[in-house]
């Protein structure tokens, strides 16, 4: 069933019958999905699950289904869908301003026509004016509701707290989702630093009985903390030296794939005083002491060697006595389970470990994912490297292009969307730190890597530059679908976003010519 407005009339309805949850394959929308079924687990409400990874499978689902689904709109509802002519203007009749100008024979008479024209052209400019003015406040309204700007998990524990029926774990469920479209880089930093400020008021609000005997002491409890965290993935799951290298943010600021990088993280090391040994054990096996003052001598050292934002909001959760996990800990083991190469039965078996790694009680599942983490995160770090090293990365005029050859090590694991976005994110900021020229640090970038050898296909993802902008929208999507059309290139746009498309192998040199056309 679709929910077409997250007021809690709209779930009145819904709850009185038998639901069809469509749920797409990504960290947000899986939390968002926690959050429902808790919902209609506390109504009693009958739901049918069904995972989808693109329009194809929806279009499957919608059909199999189709006797379940209705669409939800109420019949006084002002839907405020903007007429046409307030979107889009036709300017044809202004180019022929001056084209019957010559036609007349006498002075007097063009003076007349030209003093005719003259107050024409002012009023249509000032009607432009107008028309631009209205547009621009009516976009900016639909843009509010666009898929970069707002987490899913975030307006269903929303509805959550309307209906007074939020708990603990829809909450920290909202968390994972925004911390998710944080990493995935799907929304700005002060857009994250704006919705973790409306969380932690919830948190406090949920977690204030630190002082409850009984609470604190229970192996069960669940306690949601906000905290200033290092940004070093999975720090707290491996080893310190580890986490270093395989940290998109460290070892771009490092320029760790060089030579002179590995002695500038020698160097960082050495002006906090760890010693080498420390840092290459599990971070839970460090000594207690060095352990009680590691971020604010990371974030000293930090600052002498330019990586000032290497502080970040975010919470953490305790789970007992022992277990203690971060949000992006979550996010990294759960994509990671969601695009397991590994088959180990259907194909939603994938969707379903990840789903249940978000419960407290399936701990095993989620040190599962935090293995597998650790792999996708060392293969994204070696990919990168090789890339810079082997000049992979070139300028084909309005965009860097860098492709994955089969054979390539663990090509396999980006023929998954999440992770090739993931690598093409940290392969660009590593490279805008590599290069010298300035130009090429401003341009976006698109990336291939096998998808189906036997079928012949490629999976491409395009990439907005890597810039202090404010502004995340990705407007590859659009291009991909001009460029396909004018070439009759064999695309597939089945992921919902329209960034990320499939390609038949010989059809990809005519498909980036078009594109280069296209965007010079």
């Amino acid at each position: 069933m679709f929910i077409s407005d997250c007021r809690r009339e709209f779930y009145d309805v819904i709850v009185s019958q038998r639901v069809l949850l469509l749920v797409a394959s990504d960290v947000d929308a899986l939390c968002a999905c926690k959050i429902l079924q808790a919902l209609f687990q506390c109504d009693h409400v009958q739901y049918t699950l069904v995972p989808v990874s693109g329009w194809q499978e929806l279009e499957t689902a919608f059909l199999e289904h189709k006797d379940q689904i209705k669409l939800l709109v109420k019949q006084d509802d002002d839907l405020g869908v903007p007429a046409y002519d307030d979107i889009f203007r036709d300017d044809e009749d202004e180019e022929e301003d001056s084209e019957n100008e010559s036609e007349g024979s006498e002075p007097s008479e063009k003076r007349r026509r030209f003093e005719e024209d003259i107050i024409e052209r002012t009023m249509k400019r000032r009607q432009r004016r107008e028309w631009e003015a209205r547009r621009r406040e009516i976009l900016f309204d639909y843009e509010q509701y666009e898929y970069h700007g707002t987490s899913s998990a975030m307006v269903m524990f929303d509805l959550a707290w309307i209906m007074s029926k939020d708990l603990n774990d829809m909450l920290w469920w909202a968390i994972v989702g925004l911390t998710d479209q944080w990493i995935q880089d799907k929304i700005t930093q002060m857009k994250y630093v704006t919705d973790i400020g409306i969380l932690q008021r919830h948190v406090s609000r949920h977690n204030h009985r630190n002082e409850d005997e009984e609470n604190s002491l229970s192996i069960d409890c669940m306690r949601i903390a906000f905290e200033y965290d290092l940004r070093l993935a999975l720090y707290q799951h491996w080893s310190l030296y580890e986490s270093l290298c395989n940290t998109s943010y460290t070892s771009a600021s490092l320029k760790l794939w060089s030579v002179q990088g590995q002695k500038r993280l020698q160097e960082f090391l050495a002006d906090m005083g760890l010693p080498l040994k420390q840092v290459k054990q599990k971070f839970n096996s460090m000594d207690m002491s060095l352990k009680e003052n590691l971020r604010e001598m990371i974030e000293e050292s930090a600052n002498k060697f330019g990586m000032k934002d290497l502080r970040v909001q975010t919470f953490s959760i305790h789970f007992g006595f022992k277990n203690k996990f971060s949000a992006s800990d979550i996010v990294y083991a759960t994509a990671s389970l969601m695009e397991n190469i590994e088959k180990e039965g259907p194909e939603t078996t994938n969707f379903i470990k990840a789903l249940d790694s978000l419960s407290r009680g399936n701990l095993d599942k989620l040190h599962q994912g935090l293995a597998l983490a650790k792999k996708q995160l060392r293969a994204i770090q070696q990919t990168v490297a090789s890339c810079i090293c082997t000049n992979l990365v070139i300028s084909q005029g309005p965009f860097l292009y860098c492709s994955l050859m089969e054979g390539t090590p663990d090509v396999k694991l980006f023929s998954k969307p999440v992770s090739l976005c993931l690598l093409s994110k940290y392969l660009l900021k590593s490279f805008v730190c590599s290069t010298k020229n300035k130009r090429c640090k401003l341009l976006p970038l698109i990336m291939a890597a096998p998808m189906d050898v036997e079928q012949g296909t490629v999976i491409m993802v395009g990439i907005p530059p890597e810039t202090e902008s404010s502004d995340k929208k990705n407007f590859f999507g659009r291009a991909f679908e001009k460029a396909a059309d004018s070439t009759n290139s064999r695309t597939l746009h089945n992921h919902f976003d329209m960034s990320i498309i499939e390609l038949k192998t010989e059809d990809r040199s005519k498909f980036l010519d078009a594109l280069i056309s296209l965007l010079s």
